[in-house]
């Protein structure tokens, strides 16, 4: 489990780390990739992400299952995030 826990704090500590970099090249650019946060779309898609992963997650793999639907719920509302994409 201790494993699982820091391969995942590795992930995001890798997403904050990119978008700080970011936002010292271009100063706001950080704040709209950020932006998923007050999205209503892309929290209900990361929701239902972490529900159905959860769900299948703990069946088969326990807290660490849970763990990585959180994860991958977190990455899909990043993802679909309409508000900080390039145009």
């Amino acid at each position: 489990m201790e494993a699982t826990v820091l391969l995942v704090a590795l992930v995001l500590a890798a997403l904050v780390i990119s978008t700080a970099v970011e936002e010292l090249r271009t100063p706001g650019r950080g704040r709209a990739r950020w932006a998923f946060l007050r999205d209503g779309r892309a929290l209900a898609a990361g929701a239902i992400l972490v529900l159905v992963l959860g769900c299948f997650g703990w069946i088969l793999g326990g807290g660490q299952g849970l763990l990585w639907a959180c994860l991958a719920g977190f990455l899909a509302a990043y993802a679909t995030n309409s508000r900080g994409r390039d145009t």
